[in-house]
Parts: structure tokens; C-alpha cells; sequence
């Protein structure tokens, strides 16, 4: 969001962010249009003049160890969220032009996979099952003849957050390694090209429904250690088992130990450019 919006405003748009903490939004985002309090804005529906949301909110999935608590704030988050937006837009005079979703390549499941956009979503996996829903409550705008989008996001590599960031910390201390067996795809994505299909679904009309946000190549989990150990100039010699994983993450560790060989076909016939197709020129320019 943070990426999102400070390119937006680098190229000369108004952006409107909506925020549980308009303080901390300031901080992190200067220069936007409004920084607007996401239950008080939206109860008093006076926003006027949008030409496009995009919606990324939602609960931090691998935030901490799966539990029924944690999962029902994963599902609500989101839900919840998306299902608000709709209902704000829906009473808007002036409708914006496209609304753009946040999903996730969560929804085809932890079976090793090839999968594009058509791939069913599979149905004995909790993430898949909140993307549906989450999806689901976004297509509600199609009735109002709004363009949408749902980038389903990869795993995002970005040297101060998310996977990367903690993955990095072993390899300094020369202890890193793959996560279980290394044979589980790992569909990455660098932070400039998830950011960059963001908005060039913002600024296509081309691109509608479901999106893979994820880079062309894909490579299995020890590959991934192998290549971030070259880049980092440390080895790749430890692994973390299954077990220890389970301990930590509980069922969420079925999000790290599997994973979908996804295919971004789709956005690059749409006209896409990746700016990082292979990932050790991704890792080498995160971690230069």
C-alpha cells in the first residue's frame, strides 16, 4: 500500500488513503491528497470524485501461529473490509471507473500445481476458502457495471518486509537453508513488479478479473535458498523440518511447506512487463 500509493503520487495522482491511523498514514505516506479515518469516511459517504479503488486490507496471515482466533481475523479482515467498500460505492452518485482487489495465489492450494487464472480453487485448504469469499465479495461491483480486478499476490520480495526479510536474518549468521523438504514451488515476486501490476491494472481497461501477481519463473524452495545464499555470498547448508515448523506456525505451516507452480501468462499477453523475470536478478538487486 505504502509503494502503491507513493508511486501514484509521484506521478501527479490524488490519493485518498483510507486508514485505521491517519497519524501513522501521514508518517509512512506524505503528500496524499486526504488521509481519511476508515469508519467515520465511510459512514458519512463524503467522498466525491473517485476514479478508481484499490483495496489492499486484510489481516496479516503468517502474523503469528495459526489458531481459530487467528484464522477468523484472517477471514473477517477481509471480508468484512471488502464487503464495506462495495456498500459505499454502491451509494455513490458518481461510480469510480475500476475497483481493484487485493487477493492471493493461496486460493490453488498447497499441491505443487500448475496454475493459471482458471485453476479451481482448491477446496481442502483455509486460504483458498477465504480467497473465495474474499473474491467473492469483490465481484459484487460487476453489477454496478465497475471494472474489476483481483491480483491474486505472490509471495513479495522486499529487503525490509514479508518472507525476504526474515529469511535473510539465518544466511547472515551463516545458518540459513530451505524450509522442509526444498521441493515446494516458491512463486515469487519482486516489490517493483507486484507494484507495477497494480497500476497497470489501474491504467488498462484491457485487464479484468482475476490476475496472478506473481513473476514467470517460479522455482522450488531450496532453489530459492540456493540463490539467495549466491547472492548473500553465504552457504545453504541447514534446512527447517517439517516439525518445527508445525510447532511454530501450527496449520499455517501447510502455507510454507506446499505451494502452487503459478503461471503470469495472463498479465504479460495483457501487455505487462516484468522488470525482474528471474530471481537472482530480483535478490541481487533487493540485496545489492
Amino acid at each position: 500500500g505504502k509503494k502503491i500509493s507513493q508511486k501514484l503520487i509521484s506521478r501527479g495522482d490524488e490519493v485518498f488513503v483510507l486508514t485505521r491511523s491517519a497519524n501513522h498514514a501521514k508518517k509512512t505516506i506524505p503528500n496524499a491528497a486526504a488521509y481519511l479515518d476508515w469508519k467515520t469516511n465511510l459512514i458519512k459517504e463524503n467522498i466525491t470524485g473517485i476514479d478508481a479503488v484499490i483495496n489492499l486490507a486484510g489481516e496479516n496471515v503468517m502474523g503469528r501461529r495459526w489458531n481459530d482466533e487467528h484464522k477468523k481475523a484472517v477471514l473477517e479482515s477481509r471480508v468484512i473490509i471488502t464487503r464495506s467498500m462495495v456498500e459505499f460505492i454502491s451509494r455513490l452518485d458518481s461510480k469510480p471507473k475500476v475497483f481493484i482487489s487485493a487477493s492471493a495465489i493461496g486460493i490453488y492450494g498447497c499441491n505443487n500445481a500448475e496454475a493459471d487464472e482458471n485453476f479451481p480453487a482448491a477446496d481442502d485448504y483455509y486460504l483458498a476458502k477465504v480467497v473465495k469469499v474474499w473474491e467473492s465479495e469483490s465481484s459484487k461491483v460487476d453489477e454496478m457495471g465497475i471494472r474489476r480486478v483481483n491480483v491474486r499476490v505472490g509471495v513479495v520480495l522486499d529487503n525490509n518486509e514479508g518472507a525476504l526479510a526474515k529469511m535473510i536474518k539465518p544466511f547472515k549468521y551463516f545458518a540459513g537453508g530451505s524450509i522442509g523438504s526444498g521441493t515446494q514451488w516458491f512463486s515469487w515476486i519482486h516489490i517493483e513488479d507486484i507494484v507495477g501490476i497494480f497500476l497497470f491494472a489501474l491504467d488498462n481497461q484491457n485487464v479484468s478479473g482475476a490476475v496472478n501477481g506473481a513473476a514467470p519463473n517460479p522455482v522450488t524452495m531450496k532453489v530459492f535458498a540456493a540463490t539467495l545464499g549466491k547472492v548473500m555470498n553465504r552457504p545453504s547448508f541447514f534446512s527447517v523440518p517439517k516439525f518445527a515448523l508445525k510447532l511454530i506456525l501450527g496449520e499455517g505451516a501447510e502455507a510454507v511447506l506446499g505451494g502452487a507452480k503459478v503461471n503470469s501468462d495472463k498479465i504479460r499477453k495483457l501487455g505487462y512487463k516484468f522488470q525482474f523475470e528471474r530471481v537472482k536478478e530480483a535478490l541481487t538487486d533487493l540485496l545489492k
